[in-house]
């Protein structure tokens, strides 16, 4: 007995999770655009927000290690610290950065106002019981390119993370010195430099076949040239350094 073809189900064809959306590197915010949010946000009085912005431009943090910071990383006695280290979620390897001037007051005027205690969230979600998600932070990083007069599809969390990255490379031209910062594990070859501080450091870890991340173990000692020794030594500061004047 044949079927009748009109009875057959017709399954509805599946949407691309991609369609009608711009993918890819989401290109950095400008000094420029890092001025006018942060004056917009100071004139509306959001504290939570003006908090969040400028630590994640001076973190470069992923959007998910943002949300992930406590209270004890930051300000572990009531009061922002000059200095953090965040442990990455991604490659596990602590990322230690510098707290700008205007990071540390918005950050103390925003524990004064939420009274956040020691052990909890930095930035408070909805209803303030649980931490900010990452897709709260998401669509916070469209608003505020968005109130500034730029399409929000272009830019994402990946933008704020880039901001100071870019500015370092353009004035140091030192690829490597910028993953160091961004605490990046992959190996980047030596590049050329406007300095000439050609950096070589070869990662921390190693990966099996299987995948498995392990320390990585040296028959022969390491020897850094000059330029990376002082890299080492000082790459928790150069950020600042290199962007004291770019981002106000």
């Amino acid at each position: 007995m044949e079927q009748d073809p009109t009875s057959a189900v017709i399954k509805p064809t599946r949407v691309p999770w991609n369609k009608g959306k711009l993918v890819g590197a989401k290109p950095p915010l400008r000094p420029s655009h890092v001025w006018s949010i942060r004056t917009k946000l100071q004139i509306e009085g959001k504290k939570r927000d003006l908090a969040l912005f400028n630590l994640a431009i001076d973190s470069k943090l992923r959007g998910c290690d943002v949300v992930a910071v406590r209270v004890d990383d930051v300000a572990p006695s009531g009061y922002a610290m000059d200095r953090a280290t965040i442990r990455q979620k991604k490659t596990g390897r602590p990322v230690r950065f510098e707290v700008t001037d205007q990071s540390r007051m918005a950050i103390d005027d925003y524990l004064r106002l939420t009274n956040r205690k020691s052990g909890q969230f930095l930035f408070a979600g909805r209803g303030n019981k649980g931490g900010l998600t990452t897709r709260q932070y998401a669509r916070l990083v469209q608003e505020w390119v968005a109130s500034i007069g730029l399409d929000p599809a272009k830019f994402g969390t990946h933008s704020l993370r880039r901001t100071k990255a870019v500015l370092i490379y353009r004035r140091t031209g030192n690829l490597r010195a910028v993953q160091l910062l961004l605490g990046r594990t992959t190996y980047c070859p030596r590049t050329p430099s406007r300095n000439s501080h050609h950096i070589s450091v070869p990662p921390p870890l190693w990966r099996s076949r299987d995948g498995e991340a392990a320390p990585r173990t040296w028959r022969h000692p390491i020897r850094r040239s000059a330029s990376a020794r002082w890299l080492l030594r000082l790459s928790a500061s150069m950020d600042d350094r290199a962007t004291r004047f770019a981002i106000r």
